[in-house]
Formats: C-alpha cells, sequence, structure tokens
C-alpha cells in the first residue's frame, strides 16, 4: 500500500473549501479514467485523508453553532468556544 504520511501533513491546515477543491479535482481525474493504476491508488488515499479532513470540519463547525447561545429575545447573544480536546 502506498504511504500517505505526506497527505496527512499538509491536509491539517487546510481550510474547508481547499481541502473540498482538491477532493473534486481528485474524483475528476478519478472517473476521467485516464490515471494508471499506482497514481489512482495514490489519489485514492488522499482522497480518503481529504474526505476524513473535510468531515471534521465540518463537524467543528456543526459544534460551533450549536454553542450559540440565544436569549429570550430569540437574538443570539454570541458563542461559546467548543471544547474539541
Amino acid at each position: 500500500m502506498t504511504d500517505v504520511s505526506h497527505c496527512v501533513s499538509g491536509t491539517a491546515d487546510l481550510s474547508f473549501e481547499k481541502a473540498l477543491e482538491r477532493l473534486e479535482g481528485i474524483v475528476s481525474r478519478l472517473e476521467s479514467g485516464q490515471a494508471p493504476l499506482e497514481e489512482s491508488i495514490t489519489l485514492y488515499e488522499e482522497g480518503a485523508v481529504l474526505k476524513a479532513h473535510c468531515e471534521a470540519r465540518l463537524k467543528e463547525a456543526q459544534l460551533r453553532v450549536e454553542k450559540i447561545v440565544v436569549g429570550t429575545d430569540g437574538q443570539a447573544k454570541g458563542t461559546a468556544p467548543a471544547d474539541f480536546g
């Protein structure tokens, strides 16, 4: 199996949008059928890492939204920091 540690190290700093853009590029490349087998495997592994990264970013965003404190008047008063650790 191909080592994907190079994918993991650079992924942590990617924004959700950049990771999704890269993932979409990988999907397009794989769907085209033009990538050789070894490249396809590497792309698939990188895509799996990016998918997990995007899911984690979405979960973080969901937790932040859930932490919004709503006042009695129905207006958001601020957010409480989510504990991700």
